[in-house]
């Protein structure tokens, strides 16, 4: 039986939606810097309703991702980080305590009511994962039903590996080997096209070139403003555009891009919405 309760999210910021005004979901946010106004505010109605869901009261944060969030050390860093994600699961009354600061981090992962795995360098994150012992635990946990929340590098390690990461290799990680709680790859913040004026490969390329290698291995590229929910052993797709109207006409453009190696290159991708079963990729 499948207990996995996972809550996939693609990014975490967003500039192209606009901050909320008079809304009384979000009457804190004024007194907040700018740079924390928009910090996981598109998913947060999905965070939120996956926290009630499963009666979530206290997250472990999992900031190991977050190496540069400021300059003075990586330790630095992890306390910003840690401030950052616990003022926002404040709003809606979730305490949150980081992992980094804990004495025994595999007992930590034991004991958590819930975990939230934070984005940034996937390598990084992998590399202590690994050196502290904690994927084994955290893998296991998942499996038995603790609720697991991550965005960008926090959604890739929920894959057998990091290599479809779009991060740079800042460190060489024991393994590339991850949670491998899903039996495909994720690529998180997938954009269709190039930022005007970058001459270098698309996505699409890069993924066609891991496909070719790795043939057997699907990988779903995961659009911005988008995420992918485990629930009684369903995968979903949800979304947020940029207007924050789930409905809008916009919706066509949310859909879940899927690579799967072909010797007809035609036939290399395939696209889903939300409304189609996307149970086949967990066979």
């Amino acid at each position: 039986m499948n207990k996995l309760k996972l809550l996939l999210i693609s990014n975490s910021t967003d500039p192209e939606i606009p901050l909320p005004i008079n809304d009384n979901i979000y009457t804190d946010i004024a007194n907040e810097p700018i740079g924390r106004q928009k910090y996981l505010l598109w998913p947060r109605p999905f965070i939120e309703d996956f926290c009630k869901k499963y009666n979530v009261k206290k997250v472990l944060f999992i900031p190991f991702a977050g190496v540069n969030l400021v300059s003075e050390s990586v330790k630095k860093s992890y306390d910003e980080y840690e401030n950052k994600v616990k003022s926002f699961y404040a709003k809606f009354g979730i305490k949150l305590y980081s992992i980094h600061k804990e004495k025994k981090p595999i007992e930590a992962i034991i004991k958590a009511e819930a975990v939230a795995v934070g984005g940034e360098n996937t390598f990084y994150l992998v590399n202590e994962l690994h050196r502290l012992g904690l994927m084994k635990p955290l893998r296991e946990r998942a499996l038995n039903g603790m609720p697991y929340m991550g965005w960008s590098a926090g959604s890739n390690i929920t894959c057998p590996t990091l290599m479809t990461t779009n991060d740079m290799p800042i460190i060489q990680p024991q393994s590339f080997d991850c949670l491998n709680l899903l039996p495909f790859q994720i690529n998180p913040h997938y954009l269709d096209a190039n930022p005007e004026g970058f001459g270098g490969e698309t996505r699409e390329v890069r993924i066609k070139e891991f496909i070719t290698v790795n043939r057997n291995t699907t990988v779903v590229g995961l659009r911005e403003r988008c995420l992918l929910e485990m629930e009684n052993g369903n995968l979903l797709l949800k979304f947020k555009d940029k207007t924050s109207r789930p409905d809008s006409k916009e919706s066509s453009n949310y859909k879940l891009i899927i690579f799967k190696y072909n010797k007809d290159a035609g036939k290399q991708i395939t696209e889903y919405s939300a409304t189609e079963d996307l149970n086949f990729l967990l066979k």
